[in-house]
């Protein structure tokens, strides 16, 4: 399929992106600008678009960021540590944030004749963020099969969606993905902290998958308290 892949430049979406260029067609990586705190991870995306050969398109949506307030990636709000899986980590929730991203990727898709766009949500992030299960993913579909109806079909390909991130991590491994060139925390530092969620969550999976983590951080055992603390 010919395949756009919505890269955050985090190791789920980097992975997938060379899963993609392994197996289909890859035309682009689709990187969105929303106010994150931790914009560096577009740098990731772009060396990877580089990496694959594949142009890198940056859609700039800082003012609907910024209209979606109370997000502890785009407001001036403590991002917390933990386990990823707390419910203390609802503040990282972007209201609508996939639902927004995904409507530009499938007009695009549409426009440019794509047969596929394809994000790298996984099981990791069904407890938190609603825009992320298997519920909202096939309700998207159908109302992209009625807004595209007559003009394109365009699918939506989630191969991690009932996956762990420790597979994603295997799956990276086996098409090669320079973890290092990944990045994933949340509070925009200058290295991965290892203390919020989504750094435990990296850690944690590296861990599960049996693979090396390269990753460079500021706290590098905290994981394991935060993910014995969370099977207490």
């Amino acid at each position: 399929m010919k395949t756009i892949v919505i890269c955050s430049g985090g190791l789920d979406s980097v992975s997938l992106a060379h899963r993609v260029a392994a197996e289909d067609e890859l035309l682009c990586l689709l990187s969105f600008d929303y106010g994150q705190r931790h914009v560096r991870e577009l740098d990731c995306a772009a060396a990877c678009a580089r990496r694959l050969g594949v142009p890198h398109r940056i859609v700039d949506i800082r003012q609907i960021g910024a209209a979606l307030s109370g997000s502890a990636l785009t407001d001036d709000v403590m991002v917390p540590d933990g386990h990823y899986a707390e419910a203390t980590m609802k503040i990282t929730i972007v209201p609508n944030r996939n639902a927004i991203m995904l409507s530009i990727a499938f007009g695009m898709a549409a426009a440019e004749k794509a047969e596929a766009v394809a994000t790298a949500v996984h099981g990791g992030d069904h407890f938190i963020y609603p825009d992320c299960r298997p519920g909202f993913i096939a309700a998207f579909q159908a109302m992209q099969d009625a807004a595209l109806e007559g003009y394109a079909d365009v699918r939506l390909y989630t191969p991690y969606l009932e996956g762990a991130k420790s597979a994603i991590v295997t799956d990276g491994a086996r098409h090669g993905v320079p973890f290092a060139e990944t990045w994933s925390c949340y509070k925009g530092g200058a290295r991965h902290c290892g203390r919020c969620g989504t750094c435990v969550e990296r850690r944690e999976a590296f861990h599960l998958a049996g693979v090396a983590d390269p990753t460079d951080y500021d706290d590098a055992d905290f994981w394991m308290a935060a993910v014995a603390a969370r099977g207490a």
